[in-house]
């Protein structure tokens, strides 16, 4: 690790990597669990699909292959790490954390690991971490991991919450760069007044588990949509926005913009408060669902791996999640894309019935 540096130094991406389950749970294998249609979600959420992990498969077993990929992108080895900041709702289990499984099975032996819960946001906050750690000279390489397994977690009775959420991890490796290079400007904000807007009502110190709490459906995702979503389009648009004018940028002058995948509607509000052109928004909720904390690093690997990015484009991130939680991020790209890694937009996933 590098001495503590008199000048605050930049932090850029040096690598990408995601992983989503094999299963895949279509709109129509839902509609023959709970009452709904593939045009009732389509219109609603724009999701086809999404990712349910196997019966066998842990938060911290996807983290792991992204986590691996995106080393691998950033020509790094596990023993490189400094710290693992790992975003999730759905850790494997409380103790011990989920970042620490993830630090044994990776190998990264040197590197501090642990969780950090800002639900959807989560990936956000952890690049502020790292964008701290790496900026003091704290930390040489930081990987921030966003992961879920939220079908863990989700009432397949409810059905305007279950058709929302799917299971996936992206991970990215955080390196120093020159002075103002890389990320620009992070904004992240809380407020708890909005905490029953989306939450699990039971399960650790308020409401330990019980029959009653079972019974009651406590441990799964509760959600009013209807005060989510003007909450959603504001908070990203009013984050980004902050960024942006601590950049010394206008909206326009993004080459692409990353948003949380949380719902279609939602995306199309902000890209359109904004005025985005279309074409530089990433929207992959058609093919994963919601998957929290994971939906902005997968989408930013797919963006990298299919050469959206090159050096010196401006990328701009923004998340809201439970908490309540939201915030945003700037930056300018310093990783090139070559050609050997990139890779076709990934074809329609095979169905799986469930």
């Amino acid at each position: 690790m590098s001495p503590q540096p008199d000048v605050i130094r930049g932090t850029s991406i040096a690598g990408t990597g995601r992983y989503v389950p094999e299963r895949v749970m279509t709109n129509h294998d839902l509609a023959q669990i709970v009452e709904t249609s593939d045009e009732w979600i389509v219109e609603r959420t724009g999701i086809r699909q999404r990712h349910i992990a196997a019966p066998d498969q842990a938060s911290s077993d996807l983290a792991l292959i992204a986590c691996q990929r995106a080393l691998a992108m950033a020509g790094l080895e596990p023993g490189q790490v400094d710290h693992i900041v790992l975003a999730t709702t759905t850790p494997d289990r409380i103790l011990p954390s989920c970042a620490c499984t993830l630090q044994q099975k990776l190998g990264a032996t040197r590197a501090a690991a642990y969780d950090m819960f800002a639900a959807c946001t989560g990936f956000v906050y952890g690049l502020g971490l790292a964008r701290g750690l790496i900026g003091a000279g704290v930390a040489d390489t930081v990987l921030v991991v966003g992961v879920e397994t939220l079908s863990r977690i989700v009432d397949y009775t409810d059905r305007n919450t279950c058709v929302l959420f799917g299971d996936g991890a992206g991970a990215a490796v955080l390196r120093p760069a020159a002075p103002g290079e890389g990320l620009h400007a992070i904004d992240m904000h809380s407020d708890g007044e909005l905490g029953e807007v989306l939450e699990v009502p039971s399960g650790i110190s308020r409401n330990p588990a019980t029959t009653a709490t079972v019974a009651g459906r406590e441990h799964f995702i509760r959600m009013q949509g209807k005060k989510l979503f003007p909450f959603a389009v504001r908070s990203m648009v009013e984050s980004l926005s902050l960024c942006l004018e601590r950049s010394g940028w206008a909206a326009n002058d993004l080459d692409l913009f990353i948003p949380h995948q949380a719902n279609l509607r939602i995306i199309d509000g902000v890209r359109e408060r904004l005025a985005l052109d279309p074409a530089k928004c990433v929207v992959n909720i058609d093919r994963y669902g919601n998957t929290s904390s994971a939906s902005i690093p997968i989408a930013l690997d797919e963006a990298v791996r299919a050469g959206r990015l090159q050096p010196g484009h401006k990328l701009g991130l923004a998340a809201f999640g439970g908490g309540a939680t939201w915030g945003a991020a700037t930056m300018t790209w310093t990783l090139p894309a070559p050609a050997a890694m990139r890779e076709a937009e990934p074809a329609a996933a095979r169905e799986v019935t469930t």
